[in-house]
């Protein structure tokens, strides 16, 4: 009974790939294209606006479709955990003036919310050492990984 899933193993890998990636495309056409929420690219800094939001927008789509998928999955787990380090992990050297956490506590994912980063930062970080697999543009073309 527990290895009945083993024979899916590549079917999920490819869901894993297809979500992750189609989740992460919304994070960077919500600042782009202010969709599927309005937001937008007046209120992030500069870096954000040309090097970020690309990443996000481009490699969550080629990740999704699964064409260049190591490189783009790569560049976005490392924009990931960059991510994490400037807005969630650096609370712990300036904590927020009404915490009472302390510097462990909010190194802590689930205490400084930042969750999200750390689970995209590891996905993709999985996703680019597997690559494309099944149900992938990379495959359609006959590119092994």
């Amino acid at each position: 009974m527990i290895n009945f899933m083993k024979n899916y193993e590549a079917q999920c890998y490819a869901l894993l790939r297809i979500v992750t990636g189609f989740l992460f495309l919304f994070h960077g056409t919500n600042y782009i294209l202010s969709w599927p929420m309005p937001r937008g690219m007046a209120d992030a800094v500069w870096y954000m606006a040309y090097i970020g939001m690309p990443i996000l927008t481009f490699g969550g789509l080629f990740v999704c479709i699964g064409i260049f998928t190591r490189p783009a999955a790569f560049l976005s787990s490392g924009m990931m955990a960059i991510a994490y380090w400037m807005a969630y992990g650096s609370k712990a050297f300036n904590p927020p003036v009404d915490s009472t956490n302390s510097f462990f506590e909010l190194m802590l994912p689930i205490v400084n919310r930042g969750e999200l980063a750390t689970m995209f930062c590891f996905a993709f970080l999985y996703i680019s050492a597997r690559g494309s697999g099944i149900w992938s543009v990379d495959a359609a073309r006959g590119n092994t990984d």
